[in-house]
């Protein structure tokens, strides 16, 4: 008989966050390689100048500041957002068990979220903005290039972290309809 989500939940919860080596591991990675990556931003490109073009008409490093949220939404905002942060990563911390975190995959996810959470909010408490460095952009035939907003290896781990976890549940969702069809079709 296969194990139900709710007892995989149930039997995930018996183990103490300090235990959770998978999603501890998996944060400190995120969190190292953002703080790491953003100091050698800081220390080798000036603050709001062109850059270092990666590739040209593509990707380059940039050393901006952000002191709203994602794509520069509630500028100005860097306390309200740093508590924020911190409810989130306690809430996500305490409520772990709701996601699949008896998977690798789901500790792998949880714990790059709360990596880019702490990333960001380090940065947002000791600089009052977050620092942004990834910049893709197309050039334009005509002059001048369309380009998506700078972000940085925290933001990565939030990404990546929700799309698995959006992934994990969407193929849970999907086993277990197969499971009430075939129990239908008995």
């Amino acid at each position: 008989m296969e194990e139900s989500s709710e007892e995989k939940a149930s039997r995930a919860v018996d183990v103490p966050f300090n235990q959770e080596k998978k999603i501890i591991t998996s944060a400190a990675i995120i969190l190292a390689a953002d703080q790491v990556t953003k100091r050698i931003v800081v220390n080798t490109i000036e603050h709001n100048s062109e850059g270092i073009v990666v590739v040209d008409g593509f990707l380059k490093f940039v050393n901006w500041y952000n002191t709203g949220a994602a794509w520069s939404m509630f500028q100005d905002s860097s306390l309200p957002l740093a508590i924020l942060s911190l409810v989130a990563l306690i809430a996500l911390i305490r409520f772990r068990h709701q996601f699949e975190i008896e998977t690798s995959t789901g500790k792998i996810a949880i714990g790059m979220l709360i990596g880019g959470i702490l990333g960001n909010m380090i940065d947002r408490i000791a600089h009052q903005h977050v620092i942004d460095f990834i910049r893709f952009n197309i050039n334009r035939r005509g002059g001048g290039a369309l380009g998506y907003p700078a972000f940085n290896i925290a933001d990565v781990g939030i990404c990546v972290g929700v799309g698995l976890l959006f992934v994990m549940t969407w193929r849970e969702q999907k086993r277990e309809e197969k499971g009430e069809n075939e129990k239908k079709g008995s």
